[in-house]
């Protein structure tokens, strides 16, 4: 039983290391240039995401704040009564 599974573990291994050294022969090659349009394109796309992130961390902390002081109100309560 060790024997088949070492042969298949070592199979297994063969077939991965082929694949993957494939894909990445696949993958260098594949690899073209965007169009100038493209690529102002994403680069607008990804400022604008960054300023909503920026714009979003203000208020998640102030849930975040809020959740922390109503937890912290309900265990004072809790203690009290």
């Amino acid at each position: 039983m060790k024997k088949i599974l070492s042969v298949l573990h070592s199979r297994a291994a063969q077939i991965t290391a082929a694949v993957s050294a494939l894909f990445l022969g696949v993958m260098s090659n594949a690899h073209a240039e965007l169009p100038t349009g493209a690529t102002t394109a994403f680069s607008a796309v990804q400022t604008d995401a960054l300023a909503l992130i920026d714009l979003a961390w203000p208020a998640v902390i102030a849930v975040v704040t809020g959740f922390i002081i109503l937890k912290l109100f309900k265990k004072a309560a809790n203690k009290i009564g």
